[in-house]
């Protein structure tokens, strides 16, 4: 493979020169970009280090920095860095990592290699085009600032005298790089140096000049809107959005798996032959972290047997209910007390005993959710629905937006919050017009515009999106004093007070450029995936990937005779991919989307070494798994699937 990397150090002689005046260094390097990935440094940082030794100078300390020029995760890792005593900065990158550090550092920066020649940018071209490669770098000179660049009309030698007020004559919107440049020379004590510089001459004949992009300044700014990291995949919701819910036919015959939910799968109490209700308990919770299962029909027990999981990868413990399509409800099926009258514990009772949990995908027990270890301030409801294609909440918030409120509030009573936010994206203002006329009159309860962006859904995310709160490594939303819950599980507590139905239906949408009539259901739990994709018409062809859930964090089905679940939010058949996968170029857009700030692809790399410790060391239990690593890659990589396992070994680990 060709090396595209970006920079090579200095020769010995120019470096020589560069540190004759010089000491007390503090050396930052680049481990290279754009080049088969090795997960090892670069040696560059070594080789300047050893020169500067026999050149009689102190270095207070070195670090290696994967992509530099990603200020914000630079910014982040280096600044604490810096040791007392350090008078200089040597900068081992291309201009891009020189300048980013110059705006960083607070003390005079300096370039110890060369720009290569390239006039791209990093990774998605989502960082601040900042160098052009002229093969004549002013960086030393400058403060770290570039002319060619900053400067609209890319002079070498000072200001062209038109700034007004600062701004560039050219660009009223723009600073004037010259008095950015002066104003930094003068702070570190080197104006007068710079002043006394010999005229600089460019030669226009070694570069391809090319203008500043409005594009990436426009890219840039939607990309860190909200929060860091995150992608903009097609959302194809047009497909079902408008589509109002309807009541799927009465299944012949459920499969009530007895995991749908974290942690232990309940145990089935129930016997071949036994004749069921609708809302009967069918399994009951085996632990603190569980949840009981309920009948979504009545009819008769025709086996409890190990039957396909569509999440898990093979066969879980399942009843299977013939229905006799009378739904006859179970005794236990009844109103509550009115919520004024009941106390939290009775709801969190009424919560544990309906089997909810997160509706979302997660399946976390609410009743715990409910009742955390710290106190908490604020609900947030997560109405995102971030994940293409799926309309199913958004649907629940138009045609339950009272039931909502109303568990909302049932919620907020529970907790003892005192704030209730409704976070809806922006790309459902029907939902938020509803929502903000129905809360208008509740002095507790607002609801949240979120500009669109995949993962916001993801509650980390939302925090830091609508609470500016930093949830911290391994820790949980309560301790920042928050709880997010899904739309269609406040749904369904609504229901547990109010008509003392346990979770036994939800709401999901069948869709995807493969169905034939897409749509939005009211579905029983159990229900036959495949008979949803047969009401719809079935897919147009046989070239077709199939997943419940979203693209994005759905799982694919090869078998669709496979029942849903309560965190079954929707089926999708869409395109299958045939890209194949290539080595990691190291490209850097998986640090680019990332929202929870880390490195997926030394994951990848990591996990076909088994290097296990290595995932840990980069914190790999924090992802999310939200595919926006996977989605980005140039290089095809099924880096979740990697994480996965690199989970998977970590949590093995002594």
């Amino acid at each position: 493979m060709e090396n595209y990397t970006k920079y090579k150090l200095k020769e010995t002689d120019e470096l020589v020169s560069l540190l004759a005046d010089k000491d007390n260094l503090f050396v930052v390097a680049c481990n290279k970009c754009f080049k088969e990935f090795e997960s090892i440094d670069e040696p560059d940082c070594g080789e300047f280090e050893k020169l500067a030794a026999e050149q009689g100078k102190t270095v207070t300390g070195s670090v290696k920095v994967d992509f530099l020029c990603n200020k914000y995760h630079t910014e982040k890792e280096l600044l604490d860095l810096i040791p007392e005593g350090t008078e200089n900065i040597i900068v081992i990158s291309c201009g891009l990592g020189i300048q980013t550090v110059a705006d960083l550092a607070g003390k005079p920066v300096y370039a110890a290699s060369n720009s290569l020649n390239y006039t791209g940018h990093h990774g998605m071209a989502l960082t601040k085009k900042s160098c052009d490669a002229c093969a004549q770098c002013y960086l030393n000179i400058t403060g770290g600032i570039c002319p060619i660049v900053d400067c609209s009309k890319s002079l070498v030698n000072g200001q062209c005298g038109g700034a007004k007020d600062g701004k560039c004559e050219v660009d009223c919107n723009k600073d004037c790089a010259w008095e950015k440049i002066y104003r930094r020379l003068e702070k570190q004590g080197r104006l007068e140096e710079f002043l006394n510089q010999p005229v600089q001459v460019r030669d226009y004949s070694k570069v391809n000049f090319k203008v500043i992009s409005e594009y990436v300044k426009s890219i840039r700014e939607e990309r860190l809107d909200g929060y860091h990291g995150g992608v903009h995949p097609s959302e194809r919701k047009e497909f079902s959005e408008h589509i109002a819910l309807e009541r799927f036919p009465e299944p012949k015959t459920v499969v009530i798996s007895m995991s749908q939910h974290l942690g232990a799968p309940a145990n089935p109490i129930v016997q071949v032959g036994d004749t069921v209700k609708v809302g009967q308990k069918i399994g009951e919770a085996a632990g603190f972290i569980s949840a009981p299962v309920h009948s979504s029909v009545s009819g008769t027990v025709i086996a409890v047997e190990p039957r396909l999981h569509a999440t898990r990868g093979g066969e879980m413990m399942a009843v299977v209910i013939e229905s006799d399509g009378k739904n006859t409800l179970h005794e236990s099926v009844k109103p509550n007390k009115d919520l004024d009258s009941l106390t939290p514990d009775e709801i969190i009772d009424i919560i544990r005993e309906a089997g909810i949990v997160g509706m979302g995908g997660a399946g976390f027990p609410t009743c715990v959710k409910l009742k955390p270890a710290k106190p908490v301030d604020t609900i947030l409801l997560n109405g995102c629905e971030c994940e293409p294609l799926l309309t199913a909440d958004h649907r629940v918030l138009l045609e339950f937006a009272d039931d909502i409120i109303f568990g909302l509030k049932a919620i907020l009573k529970t907790t003892g919050a005192e704030k209730g936010l409704i976070v809806i994206e922006d790309n459902k203002p029907d939902a938020i017009e509803l929502m903000q006329a129905k809360v208008a009159d509740c002095d507790n309860i607002d609801v949240v515009v979120a500009r669109t962006k995949y993962p916001q859904g993801a509650e980390k995310t939302l925090i830091k999106r609508v609470m500016g709160r930093q949830v911290p490594r391994g820790g949980l939303p309560a301790d920042v004093g928050v709880v997010v819950d899904n739309i269609s599980t406040v749904k369904a507590i609504s229901d547990a007070i109010q008509k003392g139905m346990p979770l036994i239906e939800r709401v999901a949408t069948v869709t995807g450029e493969k169905i034939k009539k897409p749509g939005n259901y009211i579905v029983k739990i159990g229900t036959s995936v495949k008979e949803l994709i047969d009401y719809c018409g079935g897919t147009t062809d046989d070239d077709v990937l199939i997943k419940m859930g979203g693209p994005m964090m759905g799982f694919a089905l090869p078998d669709v005779n496979v029942p849903m679940m309560k965190g079954s939010n929707g089926i999708i058949a869409i395109d299958t991919d045939q890209t194949k996968e290539m080595p990691c170029i190291k490209c850097g857009r998986c640090v680019d989307v990332c929202p929870m700030d880390l490195s997926p692809l030394y994951f990848a790399k990591y996990a076909d070494e088994e290097n296990w410790q290595g995932m840990k060391d980069k914190n790999v239990m924090d992802c999310v798994e939200c595919r926006c690593c996977e989605y980005i890659c140039s290089s095809k990589i099924p880096i979740v699937t990697k994480i996965k396992a690199g989970k998977n070994a970590v949590r093995g680990m002594k």
